[in-house]
């Protein structure tokens, strides 16, 4: 872990999808959790900036993450809904972070929004319904939800 900031490990799962992207990192858990990147190559479009498509699975899997470590043990939740507005961009190097807040987070629904930042300039907005399965378990370290 290099040029990772204090406090930040790897992300507690990961998943074939999310092994495309590199690691994550994360802190806390529920409302608290941080989950962050720092831009390489890979994720930058032809003008050199983050890719939209890479600032929406950050989104995702942040806002589904932080719903399901809110509880324990651990809820399993499917995206219903997600929405981004974009209202900057990251470039290669920047440390970017998912800063969530839990809305509410029922037995069958979940909402969540968040702010991706870099450094503290707010470059997008998410918010995210998710569907609460409680006959399925909760994501575990290792899975292939994400």
């Amino acid at each position: 872990m290099t040029n990772v900031p204090a406090g930040f490990a790897p992300l507690f799962r990961t998943s074939p999808y999310l092994e495309t992207i590199g690691l994550l990192y994360s802190k806390g858990q529920g409302g608290d959790l941080v989950v962050g990147l720092r831009i390489a190559e890979k994720h930058c479009n032809a003008r050199g900036t983050a890719h939209g498509g890479l600032l929406a699975t950050l989104a995702d899997i942040a806002l589904g993450y932080a719903a399901a470590t809110s509880r324990t043990p651990m809820v399993a939740l499917t995206t219903a809904s997600l929405t981004l507005d974009y209202a900057g961009g990251a470039k290669l190097g920047d440390w970017l972070e998912a800063r969530m807040e839990i809305q509410k987070l029922g037995t069958r629904m979940a909402f969540v929004s968040a702010y991706l930042c870099v450094g503290e300039e707010r470059i997008v907005r998410a918010s995210g319904t998710f569907l609460v399965d409680a006959a399925r378990p909760g994501p575990t370290s290792g899975g292939d939800d994400g």
